[in-house]
């Protein structure tokens, strides 16, 4: 059952990935990927809330791995994120390049911490 609700809970963060990327890209056009940026960042605070949710017993462990896992996991993209750096590299674009690569990694380890603390705070 666990793995059933991963899957669908994946397949619904794919979705809402492909939706708020969407979204930023339209409301920000750019050629920085700042909607893969968003989506990794906001994805990353929602798995350190859920994991500290259920590190603190207000969430079951199941279905805190399944949400982290599945939705978390369906959502964010680490792929898309060195790809968009790949091709800003190809680009030309050598200092966005880095920005995205160091950037990303740097606000989504604190977006995790930030999740932690949230979850915390409300327990």
């Amino acid at each position: 059952m666990t793995a059933l609700l991963i899957c669908l809970l994946g397949g619904l963060g794919a979705m809402a990935r492909f939706a708020v990327d969407g979204a930023v890209r339209q409301r920000w056009p750019t050629s920085f990927p700042a909607g893969t940026v968003v989506v990794n960042v906001s994805g990353s605070f929602l798995a350190g809330a859920l994991s500290g949710a259920a590190l603190t017993g207000a969430l079951g462990g199941g279905a805190a791995a399944a949400s982290v896992v599945g939705f978390c996991g369906g959502y964010t993209t680490f792929s898309t994120a060195m790809t968009d750096t790949v091709r800003l590299a190809r680009d030309g674009r050598v200092l966005r390049a880095a920005l995205n690569a160091v950037g990303t990694g740097a606000l989504t380890v604190l977006a995790v911490l930030a999740g932690l603390a949230a979850a915390a705070l409300l327990t």
